[in-house]
């Protein structure tokens, strides 16, 4: 007599038949759109799309350069900074053509959007490179903090987001491991291995976040290869070169590329080590502030100016890392522009602002503050048509009002 076994005892492994790269792909959309706020990635644009090509250090200068401070975990406030330079539409879509975006780091900490942020920025790369436009992300203090497992300034909403992804990795890992054929290198046996069962300072309730943190974050973890091992720590834009808090002479003398590549394969897990004069110390590319201090008497200018004049075509310094209380600013003849607003609503919560240089090298800052004037001596101008403040010719920054 023939008997059917129950649900129960059939074999749980799926037969995927000859599609479980199919099968896997789905699943990680799937994963992704649960921990990213609901977003699907475009596909890969194909410069975009090998991990393992040298990461690019220098470009031309476009017709439009967009400069983005600290963001700290602010998906909302990240989205009014983009529309306040027409890099956004409506539905959150890349609108800026072929402009150039480069956000100088800091994405992580202080906030509850971290991972949206990431997702957020890897959907307007590969939107940017489909429109001819390009998206820059660069490392800040907070991102190799976070790699070297220093959680001194995570919030609990910001450990419960890690918590919720390193949930849906696990779901996604075990809907793949029912199928027949699927290649092992998609599946992690387990996503917690070598991860401490315990982190000091961090509340019981939060440990489960600050594993899933530290197994997305440390080096070769999940999240640290996909997104972060793509960030620069330097980069050279037409006549401007960028830095989350900063160079000194011995960073050129290092070599800027080296500098990107190093930090990129420690990201990966490629290298052991990373050296400190890059990303740690006071005097690292992501911690200095010799040329962002408020006060300007407080500012090496010289020391600037022969750092500029080491990195050919070069004519200014453009950094984030120190919150700038008066907003977006100049100092030393235009030569360091400090773009740190504060705009993160847990880390000053101010008016968001960014910076725009177009081809001739003229700057403006757009500003949806409707009440804020820097004193400058020639009036702010609006243009009726489109609500953008009119382009100042001359080389000093200034303060226009736009609207958000």
């Amino acid at each position: 007599m023939e008997t059917t076994k129950s649900p129960s005892s059939r074999n749980s492994v799926v037969d995927c038949g000859t599609v479980p790269s199919l099968v896997s792909s789905f699943i990680d959309t799937f994963v992704d759109f649960s921990v990213s706020g609901g977003l699907f990635l475009p596909p890969d644009p194909d410069q975009i799309k090998d991990p393992n090509r040298p990461l690019q250090t220098v470009f031309d200068q476009p017709r439009r350069l967009i400069a983005i401070g600290d963001l700290h975990g602010d998906l909302p406030k990240t989205k009014k900074a983009l529309r306040l330079a027409g890099l956004i539409g409506p539905e959150d879509r890349w609108s800026g053509g072929s402009a150039t975006v480069v956000q100088v780091g800091d994405i992580f900490d202080r906030g509850g959007d971290e991972i949206k942020l990431l997702y957020f920025f890897e959907k307007l790369k590969r939107e940017a490179a489909k429109a001819g436009g390009l998206v820059i992300t660069l490392n800040g203090n907070h991102e190799i903090m976070n790699v070297d497992g220093d959680y001194g300034y995570v919030t609990p909403e910001g450990l419960r987001e890690f918590e919720n992804w390193g949930v849906w990795q696990c779901v996604g890992n075990s809907m793949k491991k029912r199928c027949n054929g699927m290649d092992e290198n998609v599946l992690f046996k387990d996503l917690f291995d070598g991860v401490p069962d315990e982190f000091p300072r961090i509340n019981k309730e939060f440990q489960n976040g600050a594993r899933a943190r530290f197994a997305a974050l440390r080096p070769n973890g999940l999240i640290a290869n996909r997104f972060l091992s793509k960030n620069q720590t330097v980069v050279v834009v037409g006549d401007s070169v960028f830095a989350h808090g900063g160079l000194l002479q011995k960073h050129i003398l290092y070599g800027l590329e080296r500098v990107n590549e190093e930090v990129r394969d420690w990201i990966r897990g490629v290298k052991e080590k990373v050296a400190n004069q890059l990303v740690r110390g006071r005097n690292s590319i992501v911690w200095l502030r010799s040329f962002s201090n408020e006060l300007a008497k407080d500012c090496d200018c010289s020391m600037l100016e022969h750092v500029l004049e080491s990195i050919p075509g070069v004519k200014r310094m453009i950094m984030g890392h120190t919150i700038q209380s008066d907003g977006i600013n100049a100092i030393c003849g235009n030569r360091a522009i400090r773009v740190d607003v504060g705009m993160s609503k847990l880390c000053g919560d101010k008016f968001p602002e960014v910076l725009e240089i177009n081809e001739h090298s003229e700057l403006r800052v757009l500003t949806s503050n409707p009440l804020y004037f820097k004193g400058y001596e020639a009036p702010r101008r609006a243009s009726k048509n489109n609500g953008l403040g009119s382009l100042i010719p001359e080389e000093r920054a200034r303060q226009v009002e736009v609207n958000a």
